[in-house]
């Protein structure tokens, strides 16, 4: 797979990595309303950034544009985009945005939570801009780390021992085989070429032997896959989602894919051959996973576990796209990557505010929010329907081309069951929506919090209706936006090729 590149005229990607990062490291022992002010209006400038970065990239040519390279620290820094890179750009300023708006509302801005954000916000954009595997492991590496932080530190069960230690067990194998992958093609194109390299445009140039491209592929995909999380590298996730900071961190965990992504990115363009032999573990895991959250999701009393679950099941259907290795697969799965972050976002958002005026997410203690909260009952309902495809959604064209893609190369079983997963995960959400907002609440609500809809509350619930109904509305934009991307993986995938 061959790569072209034209170069910034002025350092754009790496003003979405600084900008946060310096907001970060001055503002950790600032607290209070001047650490608000100047988060928020970091969250602006960044915003303000990535819609730049859109309007003026070109997306009828397939080139990776504003790129940029120099030895930083001893490392070398190559960072570039391509449409792939500029749609989770997009998403990752606007829920950086979202984020300090609600931490901002609801008055966590005394500690230095807004540091912490801005700081993985910045690990996240070097992650979605660079084109140097190990720039892009060690970023994750320290994304981790912050984000365990904000978990633990901010928790919200008395003892979060136990959770951070789940999350810190399974992330520590991730960051493990992350490592080994990245080394090990390091490694081998220092055999091939008398240098080492992770950058990828050599690494996709360089032939990989069989006897090492399977043992190279499980280690980056069990790696990502649990950041995914991917079916049964998801244990981590639900204890998280209910004992982790209520919002922010599973919004930075799991509304921006970056697993998803380093798998496209990375892992897809150098190890072809793998790729193709071993996809079919990919799609059984996939079609395990989606019955399997699905059921325990329809279990669950806890709004958060039941999210979390259903997040599992969702990620089946998204992985059964990637994985058809065809157009149609790929661009499903990119917009369902994108759908169920700005939907899970979405549904985490509300839970937040719904937490904050009951102090519980038990959904046998809610009941009747509805009247106190209308918008961000319509919000939930929207982004709950956004996660099942339903017409207006960006869910709706993504999930035709997975299934059309899956029809055509897996056949009518595993595309029916694919379907059948989509429509039992409609059922679990709108229990969820109803159990909450519109069902008598079976215990006392005096402890509530029933004033009038707060302003805070309507721009968030509005602001997420806005963009997932725009998103839906307008889908076609974004798909034309990696268009042209995806000709040298759809070429490297047709039969007859690899390397």
């Amino acid at each position: 797979m061959q790569f072209t590149e034209i170069q910034a005229t002025w350092p754009l990607l790496e003003s979405l990595q600084l900008v946060p990062l310096i907001f970060a490291l001055i503002f950790w022992h600032f607290k209070g309303a001047m650490s608000a002010g100047f988060a928020l209006l970091t969250a602006v400038i960044e915003f303000a950034l990535a819609i730049y970065l859109y309007l003026n990239f070109d997306a009828h040519l397939d080139s990776m544009q504003f790129a940029n390279q120099v030895n930083l620290l001893g490392l070398p820094y190559h960072a570039a985009v391509d449409g792939i890179s500029v749609v989770f750009v997009l998403l990752t300023a606007l829920l950086g945005l979202l984020s300090v708006f609600f931490i901002i509302f609801r008055s966590f801005y005394h500690t230095n939570i807004l540091a912490v954000i801005a700081f993985i916000q910045a690990t996240l954009m070097s992650q979605f801009v660079t084109v140097d595997l190990l720039w892009f492991t060690v970023m994750s590496i320290l994304e981790i780390i912050a984000t365990g932080y904000l978990l633990y530190r901010w928790a919200t069960f008395v003892d979060g021992k136990p959770m951070i230690i789940r999350y810190s067990q399974f992330m520590s194998i991730s960051i493990l085989l992350l490592l080994v992958g990245t080394f090990m093609l390091g490694w081998n194109h220092s055999m091939a070429n008398d240098s080492w390299s992770f950058d990828l445009y050599d690494l996709s140039t360089t032939t990989v032997a069989p006897e090492i491209a399977t043992f190279i592929f499980f280690s980056l995909f069990y790696a990502l896959g649990i950041r995914i999380p991917i079916f049964p590298l998801h244990g981590w996730l639900p204890m998280t989602m209910q004992y982790g900071n209520v919002t922010i961190a599973p919004i930075l965990l799991l509304g921006l894919k970056v697993g998803f992504f380093g798998l496209l990115r990375f892992v897809f363009p150098i190890l072809p051959d793998a790729v193709k032999e071993w996809n079919n573990i990919a799609i059984i895991f996939a079609m395990i996973g989606i019955f399997y959250a699905a059921l325990l999701a329809m279990r669950q009393n806890d709004l958060r576990r039941l999210m979390a679950y259903g997040v599992i099941s969702h990620t089946g259907i998204l992985t059964i796209g990637l994985f058809t290795l065809n157009r149609a697969g790929f661009e499903g799965s990119i917009m369902l990557a994108i759908n169920f972050g700005l939907a899970i976002s979405g549904l985490m958002f509300m839970t937040g505010l719904v937490f904050h005026r009951t102090k519980t997410a038990a959904m046998d203690h809610l009941g009747g929010l509805f009247q106190y909260m209308p918008l961000v009952g319509v919000a939930f309902l929207i982004a709950g329907l956004a996660i099942v495809a339903m017409p207006g959604t960006p869910g709706f064209d993504a999930v035709h081309l997975v299934l059309e893609a899956s029809i055509s190369e897996f056949g009518a079983l595993t595309t029916a069951a694919a379907a059948l997963g989509n429509v039992t995960a409609a059922g679990f959400l709108l229990y969820a929506f109803q159990q909450a907002f519109l069902a008598k609440p079976e215990f006392s609500t005096a402890a509530w919090d029933k004033s009038p809809s707060k302003i805070t509350e309507k721009i968030m619930a509005i602001s997420i209706i806005f963009v997932v109904l725009g998103m839906g509305f307008f889908s076609s934009l974004w798909l034309d936006l990696f268009e042209h991307t995806l000709n040298g993986l759809t070429s490297l995938y047709s039969k007859g090729e690899g390397h």
